[in-house]
């Protein structure tokens, strides 16, 4: 075959062209419906009863249930990665993330991203991007926004533009907290939540194992990735890594160790806030995935009956409470650290 090489295909942003205050507005918007539901749940499997039931969640003062706050997190971040990560060498991590409107069955989402800092790696091979990344439904209200930052692959060898690491927030404050208009756990049923835990029967520094393991299969994680419509090369194209491997979403582990806290923290019902998080160890098909969680902080809110719960909650190949060695660094076996707000009855 002759002829020239069409340039109409998107190879994918290099570190070289990202540069402070650009906003990178995300193709394809993507209405979710309750087929999203169906699928997250058989992929983690989720089982909060407010993102279950429409006449629990009206019992706790919401119309119905909305979809699970990951949901809406894996769909905005799906949406980011041809702009952000496809030429990334790896998600570092997260800050400031906040949920602020839930996300309803039939609402459309879109996403934004602003870059906040770059700074080139010493290599000079490849360097660090952060970005503020906002997702809307279509009434151009915010769902959720966050800090994220990725390695990413330079194209060539020459010289950066000069770095800015931007100055980002340890935690979210409780006051910056949005409850959902109309949350009231007052009423709250316990049975019908899976445990009697409330707020105050945690302790600040109180280590929860959460018991169970899912061992991480090929197809499940190929799956939710389409699912998400996340397009990064290190998840599809087992080419692309020189082991041979491809590499597990992170998002796919924040689901499942989510999902596997129910077990000691079912009345954890809504992810509110991200203060912090790194993929500390990448994860593979056939690794087990554990998980524990650790109590940061508790906290009252002005919503009835609803408190919030700082928890940490790491994913490990190994056993609960094992986070570092004596020289600081993430045990091998950590997969995740994820410190976030949920609201608890209180």
């Amino acid at each position: 075959m002759t002829g020239t090489t069409s340039a109409k295909t998107n190879p994918g942003r290099f570190f070289e062209d990202y540069s402070v205050g650009k906003v990178i507005a995300h193709a394809v918007p993507r209405t979710v419906k309750m087929g999203e539901r169906a699928l997250y749940h058989a992929l983690y499997p989720a089982r909060h009863a407010l993102h279950s039931a429409d006449t629990f969640a009206q019992s706790c003062g919401l119309p119905y249930s909305p979809l699970d706050d990951l949901v809406t997190f894996h769909t905005v971040f799906g949406k980011t990665v041809p702009d952000i990560s496809l030429n990334a060498v790896a998600n570092l991590g997260y800050a400031e993330g906040r949920w602020i409107t839930p996300l309803w069955p039939g609402d459309t989402i879109t996403a934004t991203s602003e870059v906040i800092g770059v700074k080139e790696n010493s290599s000079g091979t490849s360097g660090v991007v952060w970005v503020r990344t906002t997702g809307r439904n279509q009434h151009g209200e915010v769902l959720l926004t966050y800090v994220r930052w990725v390695m990413v692959r330079k194209r060539g060898t020459g010289p950066a533009a000069a770095a800015v690491v931007p100055t980002l927030s340890d935690s979210v404050a409780v006051t910056d907290l949005v409850i959902p208009p109309g949350l009231d756990l007052t009423a709250y049923d316990f049975t019908l939540s899976g445990e009697p835990h409330r707020l105050r029967d945690y302790a600040v520094g109180e280590i929860i194992d959460h018991v169970d393991g899912v061992t991480v299969e090929e197809a499940e994680h190929m799956l939710a990735t389409r699912l998400w419509q996340n397009t990064a090369k290190v998840h599809f194209d087992a080419t692309h890594r020189p082991d041979g491997r491809r590499l597990i979403y992170g998002g796919h582990v924040i689901s499942i160790a989510r999902a596997l806290s129910f077990n000691g923290l079912a009345n954890a019902q809504m992810i509110v806030a991200l203060n912090g998080g790194a993929h500390a160890n990448p994860c593979f098909a056939g690794d087990t995935v554990r998980a524990w969680s650790q109590v940061l902080d508790v906290a009252d809110t002005p919503a009835p009956g609803v408190g919030a719960i700082r928890l940490r909650t790491v994913a490990t190949k190994g056993a609960a409470g094992n986070l570092r060695d004596a020289a600081g660094k993430y045990s091998p076996d950590v997969l995740l650290d994820l410190d976030y707000w949920a609201l608890m009855p209180q």
